[in-house]
């Protein structure tokens, strides 16, 4: 595993679980592991500014409450980009409301501002923006708001289940 800004071995083994878990993903896919601790990087600017890159190489994370079956719902989005609605909910194919801290963590097993797109604790509906595949390497929040992660678009779609589609809000 390569560390930007290291976690010593030792301090590996107690990091958070949902470090580990996407750590994890990532091993058993054969991808390379780059994480990078980060200052508080809650927003796509603070994380594109922490890795150096352009705020559209970061893939956030947007989780939406389906109305009709009460489930989490991954939108996976560029990070200079705003999910649509409108086409989120035709995608979803339900009216959409706002994900609670609780929902989010029961069924994705992440805390708000870490949630990864991938290795949810339970089975997600998972939409992604194409932009994110125009990259060479784009980053992801790693499963806490001081971590990421580096991966190709292909790589997260693979791992995360998503359907590739329009997003994006005009």
């Amino acid at each position: 595993m390569a560390l930007a800004h290291p976690i010593a071995p030792l301090n590996y083994y107690v990091v958070s679980k949902s470090l580990k878990r996407v750590c994890a993903a990532l091993e058993a896919a054969g991808t390379e592991i780059t994480i990078v601790e980060t200052p508080l990087a809650r927003t796509a600017a603070d994380a594109a500014a922490a890795v150096h890159c352009d705020i559209d190489q970061i893939a956030k994370s947007i989780i939406f409450r389906g109305e009709t079956s009460g489930e989490a719902i991954l939108f996976v989005t560029a990070g200079g980009n705003r999910v649509d609605a409108d086409k989120a909910a035709a995608l979803a194919g339900e009216p959409l409301g706002k994900a609670d801290a609780a929902l989010i963590r029961a069924q994705t097993g992440f805390a708000i501002g870490g949630a990864s797109p991938i290795r949810h604790i339970n089975p997600i509906r998972a939409f992604m923006d194409p932009r994110l595949m125009e990259f060479d390497q784009i980053w992801a929040a790693a499963g806490t708001p001081h971590h990421v992660f580096a991966a190709t678009g292909v790589e997260i779609q693979k791992l995360s289940d998503a359907q590739v589609s329009d997003l994006k809000s005009q």
